[in-house]
């Protein structure tokens, strides 16, 4: 099963969504339900508002990726595509298998 990326917020969207929740009055619940941003991301983003520290990133340390993680995460990829194919053509072939077994036997 491939992992769903984790969603990128502009500091201008931030700014936006914390500004619909702080000025114009609106509960976090239905500023999530607008925007399909789950309430404990927006608690967050509120939360680190109030406290002046909501566009602060220091605490991300982001490490480059080498090209062999790269060329790793590519393969492991590959390979998880490969043996899911081999499992749906195993259990093609059982069917097609049985199914040819039952139609050549004489009624």
């Amino acid at each position: 099963m491939e992992k769903i990326p984790k969603a990128v917020f502009t500091k201008e969207f931030k700014e936006e969504v914390v500004k619909m929740v702080m000025e114009e009055g609106l509960s976090i619940g239905e500023v999530g339900r607008r925007l399909s941003i789950p309430k404990s991301t927006l608690d967050y983003w509120v939360k680190k508002a109030r406290e002046g520290k909501l566009l602060d990133n220091s605490y991300k340390k982001h490490k480059p990726v080498t090209p062999e993680e790269m060329e790793l995460a590519r393969l492991r990829r590959e390979n998880a595509e490969l043996k899911l194919e081999r499992e749906i053509l195993k259990k093609a072939y059982g069917y097609l298998y049985k199914g040819s077994r039952l139609r050549s036997m004489p009624l």
